[in-house]
């Protein structure tokens, strides 16, 4: 779509995680390119500025999602220029690359894998961190900005293996099923002022995360009854239809984005 101006967010203040790339950048872009004023978010300062230099209105933002402080300040800031926010879409999150590597060896070796009892306390919390505790600083600051104009929109961007859970990978299937629930409960609450949650739940995309993962175990997400792994661009289009008011009567929805992979 490149920088073309549609209108369809026109006025509104949006903030971003996760923006250096993938899914995160795809929305940022779409979000601009409709008119919206965009605040890009991400661990990686450089891959955020990049990504704003291409746009009209964005501003660049270093953060982590799992330090609170770092996400408070963030929002404080968007608010303290604005004096309000709009749209926020939390793409922020990590994969496992090293359990990655074990499921792959295994599937390449013919055996099932072992991953659980060789998952180590630091591997574990550092999903965790990111993917649970980062969607529920994201959620507080975000009602915390919104509330007291008893307006916005909020997406976060789950995963399908919340649902069709892969073997040897439980540290990154629980976060996102927290993250889903942990959103509709918040999306039940926050409606009260205003305010809309929901979910997308992508199944394999073509972002960076993917780009790392082993040729094996890509091999195995493969199936030619299904659609292909998604572009992050698509995903992108679901958001968008969260954020605006077409979808004003989805509050705590999960969305699965998954090419027709599974149903539940």
């Amino acid at each position: 779509m490149g920088d073309e101006h549609t209108g369809r967010f026109d006025g509104r203040i949006a903030l971003v995680t996760g923006a250096g790339s993938g899914i995160g950048a795809a929305v940022a872009r779409r979000l601009a390119a409709e008119g919206a004023e965009v605040f890009a978010a991400d661990i990686d300062g450089p891959a955020a500025e990049a990504v704003v230099k291409e746009l009209r209105r964005a501003h660049p933002l270093t953060v982590d999602v799992a330090e609170p402080a770092q996400v408070d300040e963030a929002f404080d800031e968007v608010v303290r220029r604005h004096g309000r926010l709009d749209v926020v879409v939390h793409a922020a999150g990590v994969d496992d690359p090293t359990a990655k590597e074990w499921i792959a060896e295994a599937l390449v070796a013919d055996r099932l894998p072992e991953v659980t009892a060789r998952l180590g306390d630091d591997a574990w919390r550092r999903v965790m961190r990111v993917n649970l505790d980062g969607t529920f600083h994201v959620l507080r600051a975000a009602l915390r900005a919104m509330a007291p104009h008893r307006s916005g929109t909020v997406v976060t961007v789950g995963s399908s293996s919340a649902f069709d859970t892969q073997a040897g990978y439980p540290h990154y299937a629980a976060s996102k099923a927290g993250a889903h629930a942990l959103s509709q409960s918040v999306a039940k609450e926050a409606i009260a002022f205003g305010i809309r949650v929901n979910t997308v739940a992508p199944g394999p995309t073509e972002t960076g995360m993917a780009a790392r993962t082993p040729a094996a175990l890509r091999r195995g997400f493969a199936d030619p009854r299904v659609r292909p792994y998604a572009t992050a661009e698509e995903i992108a289009d679901v958001v968008l239809f969260l954020v605006g008011e077409e979808a004003a009567n989805l509050v705590g929805a999960v969305l699965l984005a998954n090419g027709g992979r599974f149903t539940v």
